[in-house]
């Protein structure tokens, strides 16, 4: 289910109603999307729920659904837009460096892999410029609003705006193909 022929072929099944098709998908994705969740989140409940969500919307909306993308990238990139909608709500943030595995079920390669990927972060942050560095930090290991850090620092709003969208941008191709759908 990696070919995006396979994905285009699936995806029009699911919107004729194929439940065989949609249930294919789910049992494909529905563990790792947890765990991916779970990342964020931190509770295994919560992940569940809100992988649940992100198939009962893609069911529910199949008819009307224009995935331009692999189905792989849009259900990672809308557990990775739920998990901050979930954020959001708490009013918490996750800093990069502080989410921890508590689950003994996870597998050893998926530990290697959120490990690879947090030093690919730490190591894209630590290759930024210094004021786009800190800005970056800021707002994300700090938890400052972007008006916040622009006081802070005494640079402009739009300043920090542009900081931060550099910084993701250059995390974002630090990651490369492999991480491409989490930004």
């Amino acid at each position: 289910m990696n070919n995006m022929n396979d994905d285009i072929l699936l995806m029009n099944s699911i919107r004729k109603g194929d439940e065989k098709a949609y249930k294919m998908l789910f049992e494909h994705w529905f563990t790792p999307l947890c765990r991916f969740i779970y990342y964020y989140l931190d509770n295994q409940l919560e992940a569940e729920e809100t992988a649940l969500d992100i198939f009962l919307y893609l069911w529910e909306n199949r008819e009307h659904l224009e995935i331009k993308i692999s189905l792989k990238a849009y259900l990672f990139r809308s557990a990775r837009n739920r998990c901050l909608n979930v954020l959001r709500n708490r009013k918490q943030f996750v800093e990069l460096d502080s989410v921890h595995i508590q689950n003994a079920s996870v597998k050893n390669t998926d530990i290697l892999e959120y490990e690879d990927l947090n030093n690919l972060v730490a190591e894209a942050i630590t290759h930024l410029p210094d004021k786009c560095r800190t800005v970056f930090l800021k707002s994300r290991r700090d938890n400052m609003s972007n008006p916040e850090i622009a006081e802070d620092l005494g640079i402009a709003l739009k300043t920090v705006e542009g900081h931060i969208n550099k910084a993701l941008k250059a995390i974002k191709q630090h990651l490369g193909e492999n991480y491409w759908y989490m930004f």
